[in-house]
C-alpha cells in the first residue's frame, strides 16, 4: 500500500491541534482525500454530556459531505503523542461512518503524533461490513 501525500498527514496533524478533549486529553485529527482531490479535516469534539463527543472521523466526513463530496479516497487519522508510537485507529462507529463513503480497498492510514505510521485498508479494519450495496445503492 502507497503511502499518503505528506498534505493529508499534515492537514490531519494541524488539525488535531484544534481538538477539543478537556475531558480524556486525548486529540486526534482526520483527513480525508475525497475522490475530487480535496482534502477534507476535522478534529475529535468532546462533551460534558459524555459521550455526546464527535469523533475527528465524524467531523472530517460531515465536512467532506457539506462541500459536495460522497467519496472518500484515502483518510488519515492523528492520534497519540509524537514518539509514543501509540495510534489511534477508528473505532467501530466510525469505521460504518467511514464504510458509508468508501469500499473495502479505501486505505485508512494511521499515525502517532510525530509520523508514526501503520496502514491498513477499510476491509481490513471492518471485515464482511454492511454498507450501502446491501441496499442496493
Amino acid at each position: 500500500m502507497t503511502s499518503p501525500a505528506p498534505d493529508l498527514f499534515a492537514a490531519a496533524l494541524a488539525t488535531r491541534a484544534y481538538s477539543h478533549s478537556p475531558y480524556s486529553g486525548f486529540k486526534v485529527g482526520a483527513a480525508i482525500r475525497s475522490e475530487s482531490g480535496r482534502i477534507h479535516a476535522g478534529c475529535n469534539v468532546e462533551n460534558a454530556a459524555y459521550p455526546q463527543g464527535q469523533c475527528a472521523e465524524a467531523t472530517a466526513i460531515g465536512l467532506m459531505v457539506a462541500a459536495g463530496d460522497r467519496r472518500i479516497a484515502e483518510i488519515v487519522v492523528v492520534g497519540g503523542e509524537a514518539g509514543s508510537g501509540l495510534m489511534c485507529t477508528p473505532c467501530g462507529g466510525c469505521r460504518q461512518r467511514i464504510r458509508e463513503f468508501a469500499g473495502p480497498d479505501t486505505p485508512i492510514h494511521v499515525y502517532d503524533a510525530g509520523g508514526h505510521r501503520r496502514s491498513f485498508t477499510l476491509g481490513e479494519l471492518l471485515p464482511f461490513s454492511f454498507g450501502p450495496d446491501n441496499l442496493g445503492f
